[in-house]
């Protein structure tokens, strides 16, 4: 059964690079001996693997890794760091709009 990874790799200028792969140690190699020189991290390495999860299912690895991309640095980090917490109070609604924030919620 074949294996995927999304993964979290933080660049030398502190921005987060979302990938996903099927030779996780391969990519991270690619990553840092600046293989392709069209790719994101080329001009910000060297970069550190900070996170990654492993899926059986492509699809499943697929989803994960456009659903965190589109995260905030700050969750991305807190999800790097373990600190399920952090990532729950990042995740959090703030909106004033928001229902919890209407008037008859606040009594």
């Amino acid at each position: 059964m074949k294996t995927y990874y999304v993964y979290i790799l933080k660049c030398k200028d502190d921005l987060l690079y979302v990938g996903m792969t099927n030779n996780l140690e391969r990519r991270v190699n690619e990553h840092k001996s600046g293989f392709n020189r069209s790719c994101f991290t080329y001009q910000r390495r060297p970069v550190e693997l900070i996170f990654h999860q492993d899926y059986n299912d492509a699809e499943q690895a697929i989803y994960f890794e456009k659903k965190i991309k589109k995260w905030s640095q700050k969750k991305k980090l807190a999800l790097s760091e373990g600190n399920f917490d952090m990532l729950q109070i990042l995740s959090e609604c703030r909106n004033a709009t928001h229902f919890k924030y209407k008037k008859n919620n606040l009594q």
